[in-house]
């Protein structure tokens, strides 16, 4: 086990709950800390139920495009916890983290806190001590109590699409869920709001008009969209023609848009619309419509298949994923078979109920390691009364073998949980995860 990972599994000790969301201790530990969070670079701050991580990848692939140092913190992790820490360009190293958890674990001094609340001031610390030109910050689970939620006057926040999603701990409406997630607007921070539902959008202008914080509404104040084959991005400053987004699906529109209209809020000169189209080019984010290539898991499928990994796991993302593969469907034909696994906190039915009618099949599987997943039997049977065709297998080698029975070769796309989205690129990159449980891992 390495050092980083003995570490973490002790701090997983230290509050009986992996989430209870309250700045009093995140407070507490960043005071003894000597206030790492007051000595960071600029902060764009992101919340959002989906497409926090792609517009993330949006801004950093631009602003590095213009030759800046970035630094970005996001969550969960995938394979290993160092992800979620980018220190100016690079993943934090195995002997800084493990320094840095120790170092937030004796100020700790064994006094309750979250696994999320600690490993964040580890963060801030790493961030503090390494200069850059941005901050870019995701939001782990809400906003408004959010760990992250410390930051005083951030140089910008951004709210992606909200949707239904963690309802035990942000609440049953949109209107509650909007009102966490605009917790992290400022009195006088530029806020760069995703295209939302009405309801959603009326509670974050409501918060907003409180706490005095100007808004730039997706279609609105900004539009993007695409045309002849191109993304096209205008606002009151005019009109932009860029390639469209490396990250594949029409919701990576609205994601890019809103990463581009971040990049025109903060207004930073260095940053051109040359380096802003190198950012739709480049931008990198995995288990978003991913495209898998050789690895050990191509051993289990047909040399002509297709495999598909996303990390999606609400109502929202199954409509997206949904559409997305209806329209690579219209251009390549093949037969759509689904490899499903997701946690029992999630809605599975409305997650998979937009796949009725295009996935030939569905092959469930048990999120390997993870207490919280639903089981296969459980997912198949969710399945069939969304009308699907569906069955079951011991491991996800099994699953893709399954999958590919019969002829042609089929487009499988591996789906439901970004923790089997690790589970998946651990086993196809021949990767050992991180020991830390899947449950922690927000």
């Amino acid at each position: 086990m390495a050092m980083s990972d003995a570490i973490l599994t002790r701090l997983l000790t230290l509050h009986p709950k992996i989430i209870d969301l309250d700045l009093v201790r995140m407070e507490r530990i960043l005071d003894r800390l000597d206030h790492p969070e007051a000595r960071l670079p600029p902060v764009v701050h992101i919340a959002g139920t989906n497409g926090k991580g792609s517009v993330l990848a949006y801004l950093r692939a631009s602003l590095e495009a213009a030759g800046l140092r970035v630094h970005c913190y996001t969550s969960p992790h995938l394979v290993k916890f160092h992800e979620r820490i980018r220190v100016a360009g690079e993943l934090i190293s195995e002997d800084e983290l493990a320094r840095l958890l120790e170092e937030c674990e004796e100020a700790n001094a064994g006094e309750p806190i979250t696994f999320f609340e600690i490993t964040t001031a580890a963060a801030f610390l790493a961030f503090s001590r390494v200069p850059a030109d941005y901050l870019l910050l995701e939001v782990g689970l809400g906003g408004r109590l959010d760990a992250t939620n410390v930051i005083a006057n951030p140089a910008a926040t951004v709210i992606t699409a909200i949707d239904y999603d963690h309802q035990q701990y942000l609440g049953d409406s949109l209107t509650s869920i909007a009102f966490e997630k605009a917790g992290i607007l400022k009195n006088g921070v530029p806020g760069i709001i995703a295209p939302q539902r009405d309801e959603a959008l009326a509670e974050i202008e409501r918060v907003a008009a409180r706490v005095r914080a100007p808004l730039a509404i997706g279609n609105r104040d900004w539009q993007s969209y695409e045309q002849h084959g191109r993304l096209v991005f205008q606002d009151e400053r005019g009109l932009l023609d860029l390639p469209l987004p490396q990250l594949s699906g029409r919701h990576q529109i609205d994601n890019a848009g809103t990463a581009i209209a971040t990049l025109r809020t903060l207004n930073d000169k260095r940053v051109s619309d040359t380096h802003i189209a190198q950012g739709m080019k480049q931008a990198v984010w995995p288990a978003r419509m991913q495209r898998l290539g050789q690895g050990h898991l191509r051993e289990h499928v047909p040399h002509d298949a297709e495999i598909w990994l996303d990390g999606g796991h609400n109502p929202s993302a199954g409509h997206a994923l949904a559409q997305a593969f209806s329209d690579l469907n219209e251009r390549v034909s093949r037969p759509l078979v689904l490899v499903w696994g997701m946690l029992n906190t999630k809605d599975a039915g409305k997650f998979i109920a937009p796949f009725a009618g295009l996935a030939h099949r569905v092959v469930a599987v048990t999120i390997p390691d993870e207490v919280n997943a639903l089981s296969a039997d459980e997912l198949a049977a969710a399945a069939r009364e969304q009308g699907l065709s569906a069955e079951t297998a011991g491991s996800i080698e099994a699953a893709l073998r399954q999958a590919s029975a019969g002829a042609p070769a089929p487009r499988i796309l591996i789906c439901g949980s970004l923790y089997l989205a690790g589970r998946v690129l651990a086993a196809h990159d021949g990767e050992t995860p991180s020991w830390v449980s899947g449950a922690a891992r927000r």
